[in-house]
């Protein structure tokens, strides 16, 4: 059976759309607003969530996101509980879910018990940043038999055999950083991104999809033009902490993705005319 993820992502390459690809810390500041989040986020516009573990040691995220895993661990959260927040999701959205767990995480849950019931909840695919594909032995096997789709991320100072060993591995979409460093940091050389997505897409059948460094709708829309997808994580997780003691957070969010979602549909719009 298909999946949701590359049903999804699919469909908007046919549509000549890109995809927006949202990331949320699970449980930041509660779970229950997770919940309320992901409902919201797809209302505005994202095609795809997703959902951060929280984890002591984040050392792919900058500090905004390693905030955000603070407030998640302090108000509870766990990998046993995203999960059952997933399923209960699942009543309500078929939206693409990913978690981004570190490999920690997984390893104390678990790996063939962790993909079970990662699936079995209605999760579509993972991203692990602290685990290469040359390191994935331990989750392949659980992943290929449920069906949970292992995305690898892609550095800008990848060499060409390492670009098409990371592309011959990932499932669902391609993840390039577009730059070398941890995630909230700005997004700069953007003719160094067209030209390594170029090159990735020669060699690659599914996705790409940028990440890192995209904070506004100015630069979504840059990013947008160049690759298949684009992933915003910081600039979002930001408006959660600004807003989180307000009543109108989720709307404020929603609004802030809709704005993103926007600017990138004007590029589609235009690069399709």
């Amino acid at each position: 059976m298909t999946s949701r993820l590359v049903q999804t992502l699919a469909g908007l390459r046919d549509r000549k759309s890109k995809a927006l690809i949202a990331y949320i810390m699970a449980g930041d500041p509660t779970l229950q607003d997770t919940e309320r989040l992901v409902l919201e986020l797809e209302q505005a516009g994202a095609d795809v969530i997703e959902l951060g573990v929280p984890f002591s040691d984040p050392i792919a995220d900058g500090p905004v996101i390693q905030q955000a895993a603070e407030r998640a661990l302090r108000s509870g959260t766990s990998l046993r509980k995203i999960l059952t927040m997933v399923k209960t999701l699942r009543s309500k959205t078929q939206i693409p879910l990913v978690l981004m767990a570190y490999y920690n995480t997984i390893h104390a849950f678990g790996p063939e018990r962790f993909c079970r019931e990662a699936v079995a909840a209605g999760v579509d695919g993972l991203i692990v940043p602290d685990m290469p594909p040359d390191e994935a032995g331990p989750l392949e096997e659980p992943a290929a038999e449920t069906g949970l789709q292992l995305i690898f991320l892609l550095a800008p100072t990848s060499t060409k055999e390492r670009r098409s060993y990371v592309v011959r591995r990932s499932q669902g979409f391609v993840y390039y950083v577009s730059l070398t460093g941890i995630t909230g940091a700005k997004l700069s050389n953007l003719a160094d991104v067209r030209a390594n997505v170029e090159k990735i897409r020669k060699i690659s059948a599914i996705p790409v999809a940028v990440g890192f460094g995209v904070a506004t709708p100015g630069d979504a829309a840059k990013v947008a033009a160049i690759a298949d997808g684009v992933i915003v994580g910081s600039a979002i997780v930001k408006q959660i902490a600004a807003h989180q003691q307000n009543s109108g957070m989720v709307a404020h969010v929603g609004s802030f993705v809709k704005s993103i979602k926007a600017a990138m549909t004007s590029v589609s719009s235009s690069a399709s005319r």
